[in-house]
């Protein structure tokens, strides 16, 4: 399910990192939805629609369409008083569409008639319940939807889909200067007439034209057929406008159309323009039609998102930070506040997303379950004889902002609904669709993974939809969940502060301050990565029964954890809801910077009557977290839990703590271990560097001294692109106990780099921590070294960004087998199995009609390990953004 959103407004276990999507309809109800072949989806121009109803059925129908063929998924509802036992569905096709495969139902094709029945596995279609059924196509011409439908030879009588609009996709464009682009428009439903739709520019940048004819003329027959229109851009200047497609009786629709920046004062602000340019252009696939950033523009992809064109809360925050560098470059903040709002519409759950919240009792905050390191101890068993703290922060944000609402992202998110669970809970197969994935543990990888709905109204999986793999329960409810990932948020108000800095030095603060706002606000929620996950008592907390419940914030650690989550009912009658913290905090998701702003920024310190104060607590304590973690050789290692294996075990004696909480190696996960990516390294430090030359903080600037000393130890610079940074590392030994007023030395904590890479991301944030720290600190090395390191990536950018070959071993994987209890067995959307003994690839085979999986295929079948080069949005983001930085700090 995906809730579009508009104003900003526990009885489970709850989700280990999860997203989100809108409910076309005004109820929450029982939906269906197909999976897209993903070789498909990577090129769809866009979506139909169309309905028909009667007393006792319907049919929704929807195609995505690349141009020469389209993937279909029918939904039959059975609106009747009686179950449908056994079905047969035609319909009819007014062009040259044929039939070229189907699931979830027998299909065949006569002349333009279209006939599916029934599979054996979805014969009965109860009463208000439904089933879908998919096929792809191919055509040529025109692609017009069908408008009649028949089940078991009656037909279902005409129902309008939705209010009448104008569909325009994209709906964002950067143009180059001199330049011009083109936008798609159609109509979201077959007009009874011809219907005219006009295209004007109602705001902004005055050089940015329509050429040719301004207006498109739909007509009963060519509505769902994209026409273009061609913007284009002056020869000089910059800057947003915003272009309005209207027609008579149907809601309009809107493009924003940016016209570039060219010839930028310095050499590294003219590879900012270029990189920015790259990334903006429609053409080379970094977002969807909705304005959306991919996780990467290639699509067969396995890593925290297991899938290309899933997206998650850190490429929005990134999206958000690269355009608060083009503001202050440009002075044109149209950009940055339109990320916001895109963020904002599609990856905040909405109220509808999440209905059940006012029913949330912050006295009882959630029912444990406990976690284990092993996949195949789940599902969990809810214990309600466990006691658990209050939650300090409910009343007081309720109060603060008069909404229940949390106001804060979910993690991941399936662009293309590749796994089809668009539909769920009343949503709209295709859309944009919340999705989770990690639920058992610290030992299960990706590839040992469920994917399943944030919405789960039992549509999809088993008879309990997918709750019964991860929480064990007497009865189970469908329900609602989302979990954040506290980095993303703090990533976005970090850009946020930067951008109300760079506005204001312009003289046009007024420009962003609705969205800073926003970000402060955003920062308020972002407390709830504070607190321990079942709000116990901070610090030596061992038993589940033993430790004690959290009063006030005693269960407030004051570090960013690895997520917050919350969740609820679907049944309003019957209303409850949860929300959780996280018990595990790792050095890699700390923000000093952010807690910088939200404490001491009088634009950014959150309404909330205590949220300044936890955010100064907040950031002395993630500050001690940096030192205490710091090796003898100066990296950082994993982080502490004040709930040892999840489940307040007992932890190793002489186990290290910090305020109590235990020395944790690897926290979260194992499978690899997260201590050992040195992303993590240049992530961090950069909030770091950048919080060391925002506040000058000698503390920070002690903990950076020692970390860059390693760091450029282990960095090689070459001629010609050659550059090595570190990749992997391995630890040994523990800190010291820590103890504020005389920190140890850790001389029993060691790190080894035991492999170097040419990560493109990672190198762009590590130019970018280098950079912040010389210009704190005033050194020359680290100054140098982001230069080279700039030059080198710059030696591999290709038509569409910055790449270099990956070989991906790991990709032998996806034969793995994934953990399914015995007895379990339940079904994908798309149809695939889930049963003991069922894989990755096997619940997932969507992918076997990627253009990469001859090479992966190859490789499993005992070739060799295949290479691939992506585009990582993130990753272009990261280089893009350290571009503008070494100029802003060292060319201006």
């Amino acid at each position: 399910m995906r809730l579009r959103r508009g104003s900003p407004g526990g009885t489970t276990s709850p989700p280990g990192h999860g997203r989100r999507r809108i409910a076309r309809r005004a109820r929450i109800a029982a939906g269906v939805a197909f999976a897209l072949p993903l070789a498909l989806t990577a090129g769809g121009l866009g979506s139909q629609s169309a309905q028909a109803a009667d007393p006792t059925c319907s049919v929704d129908y929807s195609a995505n369409d690349w141009g020469s063929g389209f993937t279909a998924a029918v939904t039959i509802n059975n609106e009747g008083s009686a179950a449908i036992n056994g079905w047969t569905l035609t319909y009819s096709y007014s062009g040259n569409q044929r039939l070229a495969q189907g699931w979830n139902g027998r299909w065949s094709q006569s002349g333009q008639t279209v006939t599916v029945t029934n599979e054996s596995y979805n014969a009965t279609i109860p009463v208000n319940g439904s089933v879908t059924s998919g096929a792809n196509f191919t055509y040529s011409g025109s692609n017009t939807a069908p408008t009649s439908f028949s089940v078991n030879g009656t037909v279902c009588g005409e129902e309008p889909v939705a209010d009448p609009a104008v569909v325009a996709t994209p709906t964002s464009l950067a143009l180059q200067p001199g330049t011009s682009g083109t936008f798609g428009l159609r109509l979201n439903a077959q007009p009874e007439s011809n219907v005219t739709v006009r295209v004007a520019r109602t705001s902004g940048n005055s050089d940015l034209t329509v050429t040719g004819p301004t207006s498109r003329t739909f007509t009963p027959s060519n509505w769902n057929t994209t026409q273009s229109i061609t913007v284009a851009a002056g020869t000089t200047g910059s800057g947003s406008a915003t272009f309005t497609a209207s027609a008579a009786g149907h809601e309009p629709a809107t493009v924003t159309v940016t016209q570039l920046a060219s010839g930028g004062d310095t050499e590294y602000e003219q590879r900012f323009l270029d990189l920015y340019g790259q990334i903006k252009d429609p053409a080379n696939g970094y977002f969807s039609d909705e304005g959306i950033p991919y996780h990467s523009v290639e699509t067969l992809l396995v890593e925290a998102p297991d899938y290309g064109h899933e997206t998650t809360s850190e490429a929005y925050s990134y999206l958000i930070w690269l355009e608060a560098q083009y503001g202050r470059i440009t002075g044109d903040w149209g950009p940055f506040n339109d990320s916001w709002e895109l963020m904002e519409e599609w990856m905040i759950p909405s109220a509808d997303a999440q209905p059940t919240n006012s029913f949330y009792d912050p006295s009882s905050p959630a029912t444990y379950a406990p976690e284990s390191t092993d996949p195949a101890d789940y599902p969990a068993e809810l214990d309600g004889t466990i006691d658990v703290g209050q939650d300090p922060l409910a009343n007081e944000l309720s109060a603060t902002y008069g909404t229940d609402e949390i106001y804060g992202m979910h993690w991941l998110q399936d662009v293309d609904d590749v796994y089809g669970y668009g539909d769920a809970c009343g949503g709209t197969g295709g859309d944009p669709t919340f999705i989770n994935t990690f639920q058992r543990g610290p030992q299960e990888s990706v590839w040992e993974t469920v994917p399943q709905p944030s919405c789960d109204d039992f549509t999809y999986g088993g008879e309990n939809g997918y709750l019964d793999l991860f929480t064990g329960d007497a009865n189970y409810a469908e329900q609602w969940r989302y979990t954040n990932a506290p980095d993303a948020d703090a990533r976005a108000v970090q850009a946020a502060y930067w951008a109300n800095q760079w506005a204001a030095e312009q003289g046009n603060a007024s420009a962003v301050a609705s969205t800073v706002d926003k970000a402060a606000r955003m920062g308020d929620y972002l407390r709830y990565a504070m607190y321990d996950k079942y709000f116990k008592e901070i610090g030596n907390c061992v038993g589940a029964s033993s430790c004690p419940a959290g009063s006030g914030k005693d269960s407030a650690h004051y570090l960013l954890s690895w997520y917050y989550a919350w969740g609820g009912a679907l049944d309003t009658s019957a209303g409850w809801a949860w929300r959780i913290g996280s018990s595990h905090a790792h050095f890699g998701y700390q923000n000093p910077m952010a807690a910088w702003a939200l404490s001491s920024d009088a634009d950014l310190v959150p309404e909330s009557p205590t949220a300044e104060d936890d955010w100064a607590t907040s950031l002395d304590r993630q500050v001690e977290f940096y030192r205490w973690l710091q090796s003898d050789e100066g990296g950082i290692a994993g982080g502490a839990t004040n709930s040892w294996e999840g489940h307040y075990g007992t932890p190793p004696a002489g186990t290290p703590t910090f305020y109590g909480m235990y020395y944790d190696e690897k926290p979260v996960y194992h499978d690899p271990p997260s201590n050992q990516w040195f992303g993590m390294q240049a992530w961090s430090m950069q909030r770091l560097a950048e919080y060391y030359y925002a506040s000058d903080d000698a503390a920070a600037g002690e903990v950076l001294d020692k970390w860059v000393d390693w760091v450029l130890s282990e960095v090689t610079i070459g001629e010609g692109g050659d550059f090595q940074i570190p990749a992997t590392l391995a630890w040994t030994g523990a800190p010291d106990t820590w103890n504020p007023n005389n920190p140890g030395d850790n001389s029993d904590l060691h790190v080894e780099v035991t492999a170097h890479s040419q990560d493109v991301g990672v190198t762009g944030s590590l130019a970018n921590a280098l950079s912040y720290y010389a210009a704190a600190s005033g050194d020359t090395a680290a100054r140098d070294a982001a230069a080279g390191l700039l030059d080198a990536l710059w030696e591999h950018l290709d038509p569409i960004g910055v790449a270099t070959p990956e070989t991906r071993n790991d990709f032998s994987r996806f034969d793995q087998e994934i953990y399914i209890p015995p007895g379990w067995s339940g079904t994908m959307p798309n149809g695939d199995v889930i049963e003991p003994g069922s894989t990755f690839e096997s619940i997932r085979t969507f992918y076997h009609d990627d253009p990469a999986w001859p090479q992966v295929e190859e490789y499993l079948n005992g070739g060799e390990a295949p290479t691939f080069e992506y585009h990582r949005f993130w990753a272009q983001a990261d280089i893009a953004v350290a571009l503008a930085t070494y100029s802003n700090l060292f060319e201006e």
